[in-house]
């Protein structure tokens, strides 16, 4: 190629680099996408799907889907969780979870009520009353919100007062300060018109929906092209200018 002049082996070597680091980047943006709407798929479809005994798989969850499962048992009285980050509306709120003795069981089963609307204050919401005796619960078996940056240690180990409140939910750290063992997935109940909980079966992408992965990707596919172009217009041959005299 006439126009172009040779480059050097460092600068071919960097713009291969560079290329191969956006388009890695982009392909893994890609992968991100299908595996959330992946998940929002097997959410969808838990949706509908014949519920299924809860002791036929409370140790062993599947792991390529949401189950939806009936339990029986007892709510362990006085006893909530307040997840205090989720924010589902501009008031704030929390997330309620309670453990709950299956009839049968082998150990507890933390059970998410729902989401709690704030009032728009610093102060918790009001909480209703727990139900006492019996009860048949509905819902998806599904694995536990995820912990993130745990900042300050454990929170619930300094609490003394019940309800106890935590910014992140971390099974072991929960499974510790009730003294016995919890099974491995939560139980997100059913939609129920009278609760006064707000219940949704879904993940929360908001912050990063599989959309915004693909637009991430498109954004590495370009720099990729860029950094090729930026090489072939650096070495393009100048053509000569005529001699004047």
């Amino acid at each position: 190629m006439k126009w172009l002049r040779r480059p050097s082996w460092f600068a071919l070597l960097l713009t291969a680099v560079s290329a191969l680091l956006f388009i890695r980047l982009g392909v893994w943006q890609l992968h991100r996408a299908d595996e959330k709407e992946a998940i929002l798929r097997r959410y969808a479809t838990a949706e509908t799907a014949a519920p299924r005994d809860f002791a036929a798989l409370a140790s062993n969850p599947p792991m390529d889907a949401f189950a939806r499962v009936d339990v029986r048992g007892e709510y362990l009285a006085g006893r909530l969780y307040l997840l205090d980050n989720p924010k589902h509306d501009q008031r704030g709120g929390v997330e309620v979870y309670a453990p709950f003795r299956p009839h049968n069981g082998d150990r507890l089963l933390l059970v998410d009520l729902g989401f709690l609307p704030g009032n728009g204050t610093d102060q918790a919401p009001q909480l209703p009353a727990m139900a006492i005796g019996e009860q048949s619960l509905h819902g998806l078996y599904v694995p536990p919100p995820g912990v993130g940056f745990e900042i300050g240690g454990n929170a619930l180990a300094r609490q003394t007062q019940w309800p106890k409140t935590t910014v992140y939910l971390d099974l072991p750290q929960v499974a510790a300060d009730l003294g016995t063992a919890l099974y491995p997935h939560v139980l997100s109940l059913d939609a129920e018109p009278s609760s006064i909980y707000v219940r949704e079966h879904t993940i929360d992408f908001s912050a990063m929906p599989p959309a915004r992965h693909r637009a991430y990707a498109f954004q590495w596919f370009t720099f990729a092209v860029a950094v090729v172009v930026i090489l072939l217009v650096l070495h393009r041959r100048r053509p000569n200018r005529p001699d004047k005299s």
